[in-house]
């Protein structure tokens, strides 16, 4: 039988940005990472650089101080797209807005929720909370009006409220004719399915 050569595949891989990221999200230094796995810090920026590629063994000692399993470094990122015209149609406060999610289902870390508002639609009378930390409201045309139990912020086009989901609120298009858009940032993700 003929043996039949097997040539490698392309480039090497490119993991040095992942263990930049890992380690700065991390708080920690080029130096921290040194001390902790007994190389230098030029050799631990060399790797971040992809200007050298590390021996199997070092590669796992640099994860194990940033507690990144090795093989995360290599699998490919995941991507999702939502089309805007199959993006799903929720109904997460109120009446009189169409709200499209443009995030996956399944994302937890946070939620993108593009908001069109008729003409004086409101999230209700009641105030509301989310099962969130953060909320963000951008405006993309229009006017919305976020209100609290003590205050109402009016927010016009290209403006951006920033402010705790588990603060009651509601929302208003305070505009008799105009339509309002609006993009809503909820973070971590109010639900996950």
């Amino acid at each position: 039988m003929k043996s039949v050569p097997i040539a490698a595949g392309g480039q090497e891989p490119r993991i040095g940005a992942r263990l930049r990221d890992a380690r700065r999200r991390q708080g920690l230094t080029i130096d921290q990472v040194a001390q902790s796995t007994g190389l230098t810090k030029g050799f631990i920026s060399r790797i971040e650089r992809d200007v050298t590629s590390p021996s199997v063994a070092t590669l796992v000692t640099v994860c194990a101080a940033l507690s990144l399993p090795v093989g995360e470094l290599f699998t490919a990122p995941k991507t999702d797209v939502i089309r805007k015209d199959v993006a799903p149609e929720i109904q997460l406060t109120g009446q009189g807005a169409e709200e499209r999610l443009l995030t996956p289902r399944g994302q937890g870390r946070l939620q993108l929720i593009r908001s069109v508002m008729e003409p004086r639609s409101t999230g209700g009378d009641e105030l509301y909370t989310l099962n969130c930390e953060v909320e963000v409201v951008h405006v993309l045309r229009g006017a919305v009006e976020v209100r609290f139990s003590d205050s109402a912020v009016l927010l016009a086009e290209g403006d951006t409220l920033t402010f705790s989901g588990r603060e009651p609120h509601s929302w208003l298009n305070p505009d008799e004719t105009a339509v309002a858009e609006a993009l809503w940032v909820i973070a971590p993700a109010s639900w996950s399915t």
